[in-house]
């Protein structure tokens, strides 16, 4: 039989590695917008979202002190990052804080990419 231990990273290191996976889901192609991108967009900003929310939650619960009546332990702290995270996904399905749609129409804005100057003409460019 093998033996074998099962370690789980600290949340931060999780927390930023799912940042990194959102960025790099997030690169800006130059492909043209459609609405597949569009969905995928949307989907991307919401996930950045829960994620905010669910360091926020765990932000918060770490200024609560441990409930004694549970007996507390590393899986009960497991077990409440687990549902401080579903109460963000949770929360962002339906309709979240408006994180989401911020950073939805700055990524649109964004792969549209910059406006294309135009030349305008002055008084003295007529002559």
């Amino acid at each position: 039989m093998m033996n074998s231990t099962l370690t789980i990273a600290p949340a931060t290191l999780v927390q930023e590695h799912q940042a990194e996976q959102l960025g790099a889901r997030a690169k800006l192609g130059q492909e043209p917008l459609t609405d597949a991108k569009r969905k995928e967009l949307k989907k991307i900003s919401q996930d950045f979202e829960s994620l905010f929310v669910g360091m926020m939650l765990k932000s918060m619960r770490a200024t609560v002190p441990e409930d004694t009546l549970t007996g507390g332990g590393r899986a009960e702290e497991t077990y409440r990052s687990l549902l401080d995270q579903e109460y963000a996904t949770a929360a962002t399905r339906r309709g979240g804080v408006g994180i989401a749609s911020m950073v939805e129409q700055e990524l649109l804005r964004r792969y549209e990419g910059p406006p294309v100057p135009t030349k305008r003409t002055t008084l003295g460019d007529e002559q």
